[in-house]
């Protein structure tokens, strides 16, 4: 996949996120000219101890996006076990492609190129709703 390619890729997710906002999440560029960094803002879920709240997230796409995942990193301060205490997210979804090294995770559970920025935003707030504490980022909130 050329950077090209991945460009062209992450506009079309944008111009697509546009046009059907999905719930829970609004998403756009940090910067007009730079199609690989992304600013979201999270809706707290429902029913959890995030609700009413607001969470500004970045995601730093690689330029071999789709085959690589990105990096999503909390700006608003969160307490949440797959959440490291620089605001790094850590779940499986974003994880690099192939084996475990550790054995913990499937490879399917893994990052799969068919992920789009909607379904790293849905298993995110998945996650801020059902936290995975087998496996914390930060264990002080686990």
């Amino acid at each position: 996949m050329t950077e090209l390619q991945s460009a062209l890729l992450l506009r079309r997710q944008l111009a697509e996120l546009n046009k059907n906002p999905v719930e829970g999440f609004s998403a756009g560029l940090i910067d007009d000219n730079d199609l690989y960094r992304w600013e979201v803002l999270i809706i707290g879920p429902p029913d959890t101890l995030y609700e009413g709240g607001v969470f500004k997230a970045h995601l730093t796409f690689p330029k071999d996006y789709p085959l690589r995942p990105p990096k999503m990193k909390f700006i608003t301060e969160i307490w949440h076990p797959n959440v490291d205490k620089n605001g790094d997210v850590c779940i499986s979804i974003l994880h690099e492609p192939g084996e475990d090294k550790y054995g913990y995770e499937k490879p399917e559970e893994r990052w799969l190129p068919i992920h789009t920025v909607e379904t790293i935003m849905i298993s995110v707030i998945s996650m801020l709703a059902d936290p995975n504490g087998d496996s914390p980022a930060n264990v002080d909130a686990a």
